[in-house]
């Protein structure tokens, strides 16, 4: 979507097509031989639908969303603004890559709450990395700490004279 406008080169291949723009890759697509097929990437739509998520409706390069994405989309659009979440969820394909967000989208679908913050929630749990193991020790605490708010009082009030 940046480049409308701009000079692209493209390279042509046996089994890919490639576009190049600034001395770079911007797009590579495999070459279809057979005649009136037309062949999309979702993908490279994801910068035009955060900024018209109305696309997302009828554009036919949606239709071949993978499943799960799909699912989510059938249930968004249903809703008003929903097009706008299911913008911003596809939105974090780049940043967080489609199987992270395949699996995310799945088990909110499960859960039955739509959202991108619930999307991105689960994506980040998916990302924690697991507690370490407890260490082995022979320290020991002589004193179990106290929780003592008046102490906590006394401190706030002690900073807020000086």
């Amino acid at each position: 979507c940046e480049l409308v406008g701009q000079i692209v080169s493209i390279h042509v291949y046996p089994e890919r097509i490639d576009f190049v723009a600034n001395d770079s890759v911007v797009a590579s697509h495999g070459r279809s031989f057979g005649s009136n097929h037309t062949h999309y990437d979702w993908q490279h739509y994801i910068p035009l639908i955060e900024r018209k998520p109305g696309a997302l409706r009828n554009g036919a390069p949606f239709n071949e969303l993978p499943e799960p994405l799909l699912r989510l989309r059938r249930l968004l659009l249903k809703r008003e603004g929903g097009d706008r979440i299911m913008a911003k969820i596809l939105a974090v394909v780049p940043r967080s890559g489609l199987e992270a967000v395949l699996v995310s989208v799945d088990l909110v679908l499960e859960s039955g709450n739509l959202s991108v913050e619930h999307v991105e929630n689960v994506l980040n749990r998916l990302k924690q990395t697991p507690q370490p193991e407890q260490v082995q020790t022979l320290l020991a605490l002589s004193e179990a700490p106290l929780a003592d708010p008046e102490r906590y009082d006394c401190l706030r009030s002690e900073a807020s004279h000086a």
